[in-house]
């Protein structure tokens, strides 16, 4: 019953993409090296992540002693690593859609410049 509830929730978590022409982007690109492309792309996944760090260290911060450490001076180091690392995997499975965002802005400007 568990992971039933548990892939209904990823199922439902999932960004809502609706994939609409984009000119502008389409010509950026072609102006845009592919290796450029691929850096972009990593760096505004890494500011996605950032972000997304950020907002569930929030969201963990009023807890106290819970989890596989108790109430230990470690508690907070542990909770930290597992938010960073959370926040990577949202990034990289696609995120809340900001990475999307923050690529396309930068490869209009790379484009402009080239």
């Amino acid at each position: 019953m568990e992971s039933g509830v548990i892939s209904s929730i990823t199922t439902y978590a999932r960004p809502l993409t609706v994939k609409r022409a984009d000119p502008q982007l389409t010509e950026a690109l072609a102006k845009v090296p592919a290796a450029t492309q691929k850096k972009i792309r990593g760096q505004a996944q890494d500011f996605e992540a950032i972000f997304l760090n950020s907002m569930f260290s929030q969201m963990t911060s009023g807890i106290k002693g819970e989890g596989p450490f108790g109430d230990t001076p470690g508690t907070g180091v542990w909770r930290s690593m597992l938010t960073d690392e959370y926040s990577k995997s949202f990034a990289k499975a696609g995120g809340v859609g900001i990475s999307n965002e923050v690529f396309r802005t930068l490869i209009l400007q790379q484009a402009k410049r080239g």
